[in-house]
């Protein structure tokens, strides 16, 4: 515990709220002022040299900066709002956080605790709307209250299963004089983040995989919020076990390393998805069994013996049923099971991996990478910018089929190099995403893919990149559609294309409005040289890549089937 006093000296409640973020190792804020938040802005004023604050234009893209932050930098991201529409308009971000286990602390401004409850100016019941999409919710109606409830916010946001919280805070608060103190919460009653290790679950887990003959590993997110990723490779090394990644997960592994397989689930590669059906145990660590990895639960697996690392117990035996439960911090449960494994080979088991990996080469990849006519495809214009980058730049999506795309063929050297919109599939996301990632990570290069459709969602922080001179390179994937309810439409809809065409404006002479570098490209030929110009260019840039109209994102999982029913194709 640690208790500071300001040489007992009264300071306001906004005063010691800025004083507990920088004491929580907060560095960046992303925020909108209004009435209700004022004063911690006014404070703020003081504070320009300890709290960089970046004013976004809006609050949904103050979450969503927060998120790419956090996912980058493995802090906790933090969003500054007013009352009323300005803490409604975090919603999106808040569940898109707790989807996809981000640490992040949404502070909301509220009217005076006097008008509380008489529907006054911009007030609306911050708590009873966030409570279901958040770790904690609590207002805040006394300054006494500020610096405990900061600390247990970020405590409870960054530990265990990480995920968003939210405090609204009165105005009265925000102003009230006292003596400030501030100790660090790291105990909460009732709130275990990490659950005991079980002896007997990592004994029965370490048998189980010694006498595997076909084990497969599902790789999740799980993995990089724990800082597993050494552990990981120990694990798979010792074992020589093949491993898939969940979208979330990708960059855990290298995208090179040799006992990657690739990506699970609906667009994910063949070889895993189909040795999972095939497997005979099936070792999941730090994912959820997520509807988009699983396909029909009837048919996933039945084959296999399960076991299931995570750190969430409440996600076990949740949506497939597990042999192996083992309940933990992977950090420490992954080493303690790989301490107990027996040193094995299972070179003819990950040799069958390679059939399906030459017939998705044939069948897929070279026709989206090396197409011999015809517009620009997304996969070769994602695939050449990873290159241009040396595989290692931090790759920022949206949602749709350049998400899908984008993670299937841009390349990973390190961990965190993945931010992008999993459980809630948010349209908008990537572009605040990708101004928080370049905050997270100043010293790495920040590309951000995203469709016509969902740049245009969250279009307006182009003002938030040009304010704080930010150098980050956006692609536009062009298509005039929105490309993947499209694709749904083809397949599925007998090409009734309601509502999915685009008239798009010029971007580029949005982009020059902003003073944003630009340049439009749709012919192969002058495509490395347009990657090239934007890669070199001092300062942010947006690459308008013209493709394909009617592109489809392949191998593809119906929704609803079963996980090896694969289309490759068009017949």
């Amino acid at each position: 515990m640690q208790t500071n006093t300001q040489n007992n000296q009264k300071i306001t409640g906004s005063e010691a709220l800025l004083k507990t973020l920088i004491a929580e190792g907060v560095d960046t804020i992303f925020g909108y002022p209004g009435g209700q938040v004022i004063p911690v802005y006014d404070t703020l004023y003081d504070y320009q040299d300890r709290l960089k604050h970046v004013l976004v234009r809006h609050e949904q893209g103050a979450t969503h900066a927060a998120q790419g932050y956090a996912r980058v930098s493995g802090k906790v991201g933090v969003a500054l709002v007013t009352s009323g529409p300005g803490a409604t308009n975090t919603i999106t971000g808040i569940a898109d956080a707790l989807m996809d286990s981000t640490p992040m602390v949404v502070i909301s401004g509220q009217v005076p605790s006097s008008l509380l409850g008489t529907d006054a100016f911009q007030e609306v019941d911050v708590i009873g709307i966030t409570q279901a999409i958040t770790k904690w919710a609590y207002q805040i109606r006394k300054p006494e209250e500020i610096a405990w409830a900061v600390s247990r916010a970020f405590y409870i946001a960054s530990t265990g299963r990480p995920g968003p919280v939210v405090l609204d805070i009165a105005k009265d608060a925000q102003v009230g004089l006292i003596d400030y103190v501030y100790e660090k919460v790291d105990y909460v009653r009732s709130y275990q983040p990490i659950p005991d290790m079980k002896p007997h679950r990592i004994q029965q887990a370490a048998e189980l995989i010694n006498q595997a003959k076909k084990p497969l590993a599902l790789v999740g997110q799980g993995v990089i919020l724990s800082g597993a990723e050494a552990e990981l490779h120990a694990f798979l090394e010792k074992a020589d076990i093949p491993a898939g990644s969940t979208v979330l997960g990708l960059s855990a592994m290298a995208s090179d390393y040799r006992l990657n397989k690739g990506m699970l689930g609906m667009h994910g590669n063949v070889g895993p998805n189909r040795k999972t059906n095939e497997c005979d145990v099936l070792i999941a660590i730090g994912m959820r069994f997520d509807d988009r990895v699983t396909g029909n639960l009837q048919a996933y697996a039945p084959q296999a013996k399960i076991i299931h690392f995570d750190i969430d117990k409440s996600e076990v035996n949740k949506n497939v049923p597990v042999t192996v439960p083992v309940v933990g911090d992977a950090k420490q449960t992954l080493a303690a099971v790989t301490e107990l494994l027996q040193p094995a080979k299972h070179t003819e088991w990950i040799a069958g991996f390679d059939p399906d990996e030459k017939e998705e080469q044939e069948k897929v990849i070279e026709k989206e990478l090396n197409p011999k006519e015809g517009y620009l495809r997304m996969g070769e214009v994602i695939r050449k910018v990873s290159e241009a980058t040396g595989n290692d730049a931090v790759l920022v999506t949206d949602v749709g089929q350049n998400q899908m795309m984008s993670v299937r063929y841009f390349k990973y050297k390190q961990t965190r190099s993945v931010v992008t919109s999993g459980g809630l599939g948010t349209m908008g996301f990537g572009l605040p995403a990708a101004i928080g990632a370049k905050f997270g990570a100043p010293d790495r290069t920040v590309c951000f893919f995203t469709g016509d459709g969902g740049i245009q969602m969250t279009i307006q922080e182009l003002g938030t990149i040009m304010q704080e001179n930010l150098n980050v390179k956006i692609i536009v994937l062009n298509n005039n559609f929105l490309g993947m309810v499209r694709q749904w439409q083809e397949l599925f809809f007998n090409e009734r294309y309601s509502s999915t065409v685009m008239a798009n404006p010029d971007f580029t002479a949005i982009a020059k409005a902003y003073g944003i570098g630009s340049r439009t490209v749709e012919k192969r030929e002058e495509l490395d040289e347009a990657i090239a110009e934007m890669l070199n260019h001092d300062g942010a840039f947006l690459l308008v890549a013209n493709v394909e109209t009617h592109g489809m994102v392949y191998p593809m999982v119906p929704a609803g089937a079963a996980i090896t029913n694969i289309i490759m194709g068009e017949k």
